[in-house]
């Protein structure tokens, strides 16, 4: 597997190149969709990307863990996690490893 990583740079010069912005214009609007989806999921909300997938906030109980190295009981707090589903149409490119 590569080591490549996609980047909001990365994203933003995509934008650029495929839809013809400006590169600052192309910039702005990656932040602008990244702190949408960024303030839906802190408050709560699920996000749904068509063939792509669903990001949701899951509330996870306190519970009691251990510490491998001791065996020590330890107590583990609530929180809030987020989750990433991704849809069967992104599940299926991901195995195939095909970008159509």
């Amino acid at each position: 597997m590569g080591e490549k990583t996609l980047t909001r740079m990365d994203l933003s010069e995509a934008v650029f190149r495929e839809v013809g912005l400006s590169r600052n214009d192309s910039a702005q609007l990656v932040e602008s969709v990244l702190q949408h989806v960024s303030d839906a999921l802190t408050e709560g909300e699920t996000v749904k990307i068509s063939s792509f997938g669903t990001f949701s906030i899951r509330d996870k109980t306190a519970r009691i863990g251990r510490n491998p190295k001791t065996g020590d009981e330890v107590p583990i707090s609530p929180r809030r996690v987020l989750t990433f589903r991704p849809s069967h149409l992104m599940k299926e490119r991901v195995a195939s490893g095909n970008k159509a």
